[in-house]
């Protein structure tokens, strides 16, 4: 056998081979022509109907997110440092960590492994202290989220199914609400409790956040409701005679749903960002509670310290830029996910055109030795 009839075989085998992966990815077996003769419920391309599966929207959704290689990336770095805050938080409580003891033989340390962050000025921690300052960050953007989303949700949607005056009244409440300025009020109520508890404070913070975030849902929810509020369905719930909350609650809600997952979590990002605004600028919780927010602006405070210091501002600030990417890449992955519009492919389909690729370079291959051949 020559050395050009070797390479010949080698690649129908090769080919034969792939054209077998690419049947199998595809489900379709060597002998599925002779079960589509045997089965009169079978297709034309071999598959009968037990082999047919209907999804349910929430399990495209699912496949949708999982098949978004950098949703999933931020879904795992979110759930990493969520479960890191969770752990240093109830560590810290079981064993009775003092976040207020200073020792000043420790400060300004630069990282090691005694101190994976270095220590502060007072010799504090650093690696405790930006962990357990995300606790604040979570409960802040956890609790002013859903406080928003609730007001948002339940007025856009009154205001979207009634109209009319109800209408006017609530829009004009958003308007006067979406004109507050925040730092302005942020200054006032800092004035206000400065006397108070840091956990009053933080509380106050949090509803303070709630209050002022939930007007653009609100409009949001209120266009699409009047849009579905002329839909065959919500104009044959009201020909049964259903009531108006179950109208609104079981019928129109669940259809908005999607911009509202979407909507929550840009606010939960811009939650955290307000927080850190607010501690960068000394009107959240004070210390001993350390926030990233907190940390960032003790390290401000002093140019030596942004500039010899490097530890004390650089850890805050990744981990504060690492949890709000995440949430905007898990937001984005649930905006591409919900969209019916929105196009996706599985494992196997991707398997499938690999090799159907590959294939395609081995028939070129080929033919551009049968060519090389015959001259």
């Amino acid at each position: 056998m020559t050395r050009d009839e070797s390479n010949k075989n080698y690649m129908e085998e090769q080919i034969e081979e792939i054209e077998d992966e690419f049947n199998e990815d595809l489900g379709i077996g060597e002998n599925s022509s002779d079960d589509n003769s045997s089965n009169n419920g079978d297709d034309e391309e071999g598959f009968s109907k037990d082999d047919e599966v209907i999804l349910s929207p929430a399990k495209i959704i699912l496949i949708k997110f999982r098949n978004n290689k950098l949703a999933m990336v931020g879904f795992w770095i979110f759930a990493i440092i969520v479960a890191t805050v969770i752990v240093t938080h109830f560590y810290t409580k079981i064993i009775g960590y003092d976040f207020a003891y200073t020792d000043t033989a420790l400060k300004n340390l630069p990282p090691s492994l005694d101190y994976p962050f270095g220590t502060d000025k007072y010799g504090r921690n650093t690696f405790v202290r930006v962990l357990e300052g995300g606790w604040i960050s979570l409960q802040v953007g956890f609790l002013s989220t859903f406080m928003a989303v609730t007001i948002g949700l339940i007025m856009g949607a009154i205001s979207g199914y009634f109209g009319g005056v109800v209408d006017i009244v609530i829009m004009r409440i958003v308007e006067v609400i979406y004109s507050f300025p925040f730092l302005a009020i942020a200054y006032i109520i800092s004035a206000i409790f400065i006397d108070k508890p840091a956990e009053y404070r933080l509380y106050v913070t949090v509803f303070t956040m709630g209050l002022i975030m939930w007007t653009g849902l609100a409009r949001l929810v209120r266009g699409q409701i009047m849009g579905l509020r002329e839909q065959e369905f919500i104009l044959a719930t009201k020909a049964l005679g259903i009531k108006k909350r179950h109208q609104i609650t079981r019928h129109l809600i669940p259809n908005v749903l999607a911009t509202v997952v979407v909507s929550a979590t840009l606010t939960f990002a811009s939650s955290i960002l307000s927080e850190a605004f607010l501690s960068f600028l000394g009107l959240s919780v004070t210390e001993p509670i350390p926030t990233w927010g907190a940390l960032l602006s003790k390290a401000a405070k002093n140019s030596t310290s942004l500039r010899k210091y490097w530890w004390i501002w650089v850890f805050p600030g990744i981990m504060l830029f690492m949890f709000i990417m995440s949430i905007n890449l898990v937001g984005e992955g649930l905006r591409d996910a919900i969209d019916p519009k929105s196009e996706y492919t599985t494992k196997a389909q991707k398997r499938a055109m690999k090799a159907m690729k590959k294939m395609a370079r081995l028939e070129a291959k080929k033919e551009k030795e049968t060519v090389k051949g015959g001259a």
